[in-house]
């Protein structure tokens, strides 16, 4: 105990010397024209480059002022409401058309598809004693962690990893979107055994089967789910797998391409910036949130409750003490994020045959009251909707899917909008992204270390 309580010490007193010499005065950002975060004065983004494969619209400028809008998500120019209702009206899987579109820019024809669907299929496998030497022999109670390791751990099992051509890429690119859901079943059915004390099980990969097919077939111990809990699964990684050259996670892996090194490394750092709550981990938040409520509130009908719930949410007395309510707000979407709606709908339908009707209006009660909150107890009018994190972790719940996987199942929808956009940086961007800090340290005199005197306290 005594060693541990030195050691807590230890770093206890580094923090405080590093407190001592660091720290800005919040006024210098506005001061030297810093945009932190890359957003401008009016919160829009900072032009960084081109892409040619998703817009994401959610506001217009009028006489330079933003005017709140409905949002808007086209992929390659194709509204993403187009393609969830094709899918829909044809009843048929759409996320490997929608990986098909991202990376290549158009839509298929039914004998590409198919052919890209067997070509998907033929790379689920993952490579020999991979499982037992990635996975088994080094468990992670954090999938993220795993699913970003084991990326990385894949340049090892490729014979041409640094070749940065578009051929190799795209081979690259099509690898990984194949494995990483089976890396991400396979992690968690480890994670069980290791750290739940829980079974675990490994099935046979069957080929025949879509993406979202196969996730729920691995995920389940008797194999089996509807075809309706598939199509819903599909519905939610098609909204996931693209959102803008500019997201935290798609930013990340441009950045990482421009530099030229392998498409391991900058997949793989993409999955570590989706991690974090204020991004892909959003959505574990709100479940959290969501559960505290339902907690306190037993009335779900209870409006004043619930008002009073958000409302101590808002002034960092409950939820994790951040202030935020998880699941609102947008940097880009004002009015609505068509993400948000597309879940909200299919939640609808899915909570009346789960019997789940009472939470459903729960979460339309939070999204009814949450802006008042803001502006009455933030004093902050400004537009707020829901966006896709608010309705996700519910879709997630009805279909059994652990809370463990609401984020790794963000990724392996994400990767292809990620590898998309790592081929359009890698083939067309030819400059390393190299953004500028303004240093704030004048010079000064090196100090021998004898005449260094110990600061007074």
């Amino acid at each position: 105990m005594s060693e541990i309580k030195t050691v807590s010490e230890s770093f206890m007193a580094l923090c405080e010397e590093y407190r001592r010499h660091n720290g800005f005065d919040p006024s210098d950002y506005q001061t030297y024209g810093v945009k932190r975060g890359l957003r401008n004065p009016d919160g829009t983004g900072v032009m960084a480059g081109l892409t040619n494969i998703c817009n994401v619209h959610g506001f217009m400028i009028a006489d330079g002022v933003r005017v709140p809008d409905e949002g808007k998500l086209t992929y390659r120019g194709i509204d993403v409401n187009d393609i969830i209702n094709a899918c829909v009206s044809e009843n048929r899987f759409g996320f490997e058309e929608t990986a098909w579109l991202l990376l290549f820019g158009s839509l298929p024809t039914e004998k590409q598809l198919e052919s890209f669907k067997n070509l998907l299929a033929e790379n689920r496998e993952l490579p020999d004693n991979f499982v037992e030497d990635m996975i088994m022999k080094s468990p992670s109670k954090d999938i993220m962690n795993k699913l970003a390791r084991s990326v990385l751990s894949l340049y090892s099992y490729d014979d041409n990893p640094d070749d940065t051509s578009l051929e190799n890429t795209m081979r690259q690119s099509v690898r990984l979107i194949a494995c990483l859901p089976t890396i991400m079943t396979y992690a968690y059915q480890v994670k069980k055994r290791a750290f739940d004390r829980d079974s675990m099980f490994f099935h046979p990969i069957d080929p025949a089967m879509s993406t979202s097919q196969s996730i729920l077939r691995a995920l389940r111990p008797d194999t089996r789910f509807t075809d309706n809990e598939a199509k819903l699964l599909d519905l939610c990684m098609i909204l996931h797998a693209e959102h803008g050259g500019g997201n935290n996670s798609t930013f990340t892996t441009r950045v990482l391409s421009s530099s030229g090194t392998d498409t391991y490394s900058a997949i793989s750092a993409a999955i570590g910036s989706l991690k974090g709550p204020r991004h892909g981990g959003a959505n574990l938040r709100v479940r959290s949130m969501m559960n505290e409520l339902k907690e306190t509130v037993r009335d779900y009908k209870d409006e004043d409750a619930i008002y009073n719930f958000l409302s101590a949410v808002v002034r960092k007395e409950a939820g994790d003490g951040s202030g935020l309510i998880y699941g609102f707000g947008h940097a880009i979407y004002t009015l609505s994020d068509p993400r948000a709606v597309i879940l909200k709908r299919a939640a609808e339908k899915t909570a009346c045959e789960k019997n789940m009707t009472d939470e459903y209006e729960l979460y339309k009660t939070v999204e009814k009251l949450t802006p008042r909150v803001f502006a009455e107890v933030k004093k902050n009018k400004k537009v707020i909707c829901p966006n896709v994190d608010f309705y996700s972790g519910f879709v997630y719940d009805m279909l059994g899917i652990p809370s463990d996987l609401f984020t790794p199942l963000f990724a392996v929808s994400r990767i292809a909008g990620w590898c998309a956009h790592r081929t359009e940086e890698a083939v067309y961007g030819g400059r390393i992204i190299r953004p500028a800090y303004r240093s704030m340290v004048g010079s000064r005199a090196y100090v021998p270390i004898a005449e260094r005197m110990p600061k007074q306290e």
